[in-house]
């Protein structure tokens, strides 16, 4: 799947490292980012088959019934519940014109928010960082460029957007619980021992 994804940009996800790396035997520059491409998505052979010709070479999920698990056949207008739906701009596994195309299908209220950069990136950008930027519109017109053109951007992470809209649907706050209280007893103190573990 990792090689699937590098394979659509690979001038700067294969070549690069390549060239820099082995070729010329530099060392990598420290980027956090990397560790997160380090772990890789690991499913069964069939799962990964069934997920690159349904979601992407077929794009059956945006049909009513177009895929059934465990014999559910699934509608997404069947949605009703708030969704926020957040994309990367430079986003080239999930471009931000097609993921736009799912605030369409579902029938509650949904937001969208486009954040800059790339697929992690875009993601990963805490408010601290004061990085990158994004997009919002309160409407939701059919075309996605009719979206961006009328689209107010925001500096900084979407993150803080995100807070507002989970604040405004999340009921308010609860107490956090305190492991060992309840039935189960804590075992180890976080972040736990398996942090630790080697693998050969």
């Amino acid at each position: 799947m990792a090689e699937a994804f590098n394979l659509l940009r690979e001038n700067e996800l294969i070549w690069f490292f390549f060239i820099n790396n082995y070729l010329l035997g530099r060392d990598p520059a420290a980027f956090d980012l990397l560790y997160w491409n380090c772990d890789s998505t690991r499913m069964p052979a069939a799962m990964h088959k069934f997920y690159l010709r349904n979601m992407y070479h077929r794009n059956v999920l945006k049909n009513p019934g177009g895929i059934s698990l465990a014999n559910v056949p699934i509608d997404l207008r069947k949605i009703d519940i708030p969704t926020y739906f957040l994309s990367a701009r430079e986003d080239h596994i999930a471009p931000w014109h097609t993921t736009y195309a799912g605030t369409q299908l579902v029938s509650g209220p949904a937001r969208f928010v486009l954040g800059a950069s790339g697929h992690v990136a875009g993601v990963i950008n805490p408010p601290s960082a004061n990085k990158y930027g994004y997009w919002t519109n309160e409407k939701l017109p059919a075309d996605p460029e009719a979206w961006l053109a009328h689209a107010i951007p925001h500096q900084g992470s979407w993150w803080t957007d995100w807070e507002k809209w989970i604040a405004g649907h999340g009921g308010g706050q609860v107490p956090s619980r305190k492991p060992g209280d309840g039935k189960l007893k804590a075992i180890e103190d976080a972040p736990g021992s398996y942090v630790s573990v080697r693998v050969a």
